[in-house]
């Protein structure tokens, strides 16, 4: 027991001056004003009731995605855009939103009805959609960043179907990943090609 107290003691005694130079230590530097965490983070609990109230099944989407002035926008990368989209979607990728961008492809109407979609809408898992980890959806900090923009009229694909359900438009069929690169969810059953 003499031995364990000793080992403790002189563990304390080590870590001391460390304890205190942390304490000594200049304390961290304020936040970039152009990067703000806590108002994004305050912005998506806000928004989580919102984006709830506009997820549109398939067809109630479809429908009112044909509706004059409305906006299919495909935020996914240019690439992925060009190897298929759905018919009549406009792309921006998310990673070029800025406001003067967002005018340019949705338009000086703020209300304009814009509707959005991402790859784990899709089911097929292959190239030009392979699933994306859940939290991390692509629809997630698409809404939150039009709805940040000023862009409140926003409405949600819902739901996991196969691009075949859909008018599905690009350079041919769907691309196998290859078998490392191919995320699965709990419960899905391997996608086949259709014909």
């Amino acid at each position: 027991m003499k031995l364990f107290k000793l080992a403790i003691s002189t563990a304390a005694l080590a870590l001391s001056p460390a304890l205190a130079a942390q304490e000594r230590a200049e304390p961290p530097q304020a936040a970039s004003p152009q990067i703000d965490y806590d108002a994004f983070a305050q912005l998506t609990i806000k928004l989580a009731p919102v984006r709830k109230a506009r997820l549109l099944a398939k067809d109630e989407f479809f429908a009112r995605a044909a509706q004059e002035d409305a906006l299919i926008l495909d935020t996914r990368s240019a690439a992925a855009f060009q190897m298929g989209h759905i018919k009549g979607a406009v792309n921006l990728p998310f990673s070029d939103f800025t406001d003067e961008k967002l005018r340019t492809v949705i338009g000086n109407d703020p209300t304009r009805a814009i509707y959005i979609y991402c790859n784990n809408n899709f089911s097929d898992n292959r190239a030009p959609i392979a699933l994306k980890s859940a939290p991390l959806a692509l629809n997630i900090p698409t809404f939150i960043n039009l709805y940040g923009y000023g862009y409140e009229n926003i409405w949600e694909l819902d739901g996991v179907m196969a691009t075949s359900e859909v008018n599905w438009v690009g350079l041919g069929d769907l691309v196998d990943p290859a078998p490392a690169q191919t995320a699965t969810r709990a419960g899905d059953k391997p996608a086949t090609k259709s014909s």
